[in-house]
């Protein structure tokens, strides 16, 4: 199809809405904007608006990130913007195997789906994972503990799962014990297995590749500390992107986005709180 986000979109919506089960792609989640309009006031309303009576399964594939050297126009996170839209679900998936047991379950659900692809992780052998089997699912809403630990918890997705997981393994050398959470879906989000986390580890740090103000992580953490308090044994605190928009240098890039060595700074702070 052409490069037109709001006619591919709109496209999908009548399609579903007719009875078929479109998947669709945006190329670069830099690129979507166009078809905001149809997402906000379409795609996510219908089910409400109708009282239940119409429903549109579509499946929105959208390239995102960074860490590619690709500039503004193609290195945006976007799931701040989407999380705030009631009724469509997001998925976020940090390795391969995660992305095809998610994909196959997003095309099973009769609601709006946003799936986010991080193209960073396309080019990386650490993404690369073992498929469990031929017809194995992966639920929305159930994150995964990668890592287990108990003197800090790390909450994450996407690539910066990877990143984490590198920091990690720098802290351990230096004695510590950190678990890592990959919650796979922004929306719903598994608030269950986040919050077991951190009544166990006392601290919390959520890290995520999106811009600090407004990102995901914010919403995150102030569930953490409404729902955890009693436990805490220091403030929740975030990692996120600068505010500005992702450079194309790679020097310049590297000082916007989070990186494995300032996950581990800052780790080590709330560590050594």
């Amino acid at each position: 199809s052409p490069l037109a986000e709001a006619s591919i979109v709109g496209a999908a919506i009548g399609m579903a809405l007719t009875g078929l089960k479109p998947c669709v792609e945006i190329q670069f989640g830099d690129y979507i904007w166009p078809a905001f309009m149809q997402f906000r006031d379409e795609m996510s309303m219908f089910r409400y608006r109708s009282n239940n009576l119409f429903e549109v399964p579509v499946v929105t594939r959208v390239a995102v990130g960074g860490y590619i050297h690709g500039g503004l126009y193609h290195s945006q996170n976007i799931e701040g913007f989407f999380a705030h839209i009631p009724g469509l679900l997001i998925a976020y998936p940090s390795n391969a195997a995660d992305a095809k047991g998610l994909l196959k379950t997003a095309l099973r659900i009769n609601d709006p789906v946003m799936f986010l692809e991080h193209k960073g992780l396309y080019r990386h052998s650490y993404a690369t994972s073992p498929e469990p089997d031929a017809d194995y699912l992966v639920p929305f809403g159930k994150a995964k503990v990668v890592k287990e630990g108990n003197d800090l918890t790390i909450i994450s997705w996407g690539a910066l799962v990877h990143e984490s997981n590198f920091a990690i393994k720098k802290l351990e050398d230096d004695g510590y014990s950190v678990e890592l959470i990959d919650i796979r879906t922004i929306a719903p989000l598994d608030v269950e297995t986040i919050y077991k986390s951190v009544k166990k580890t006392g601290k919390a740090i959520v890290v995520h590749e999106d811009t600090l103000t407004g990102g995901f992580g914010a919403e995150i953490a102030a569930l953490v500390t409404e729902n955890c308090f009693e436990s805490l044994d220091g403030p929740v605190k975030r990692i996120g992107a600068l505010d500005t928009p992702i450079p194309f240098h790679p020097v310049l890039e590297n000082t916007v986005l989070p990186t494995r060595d300032r996950v581990y700074k800052e780790v080590k702070k709330l560590l050594d709180f």
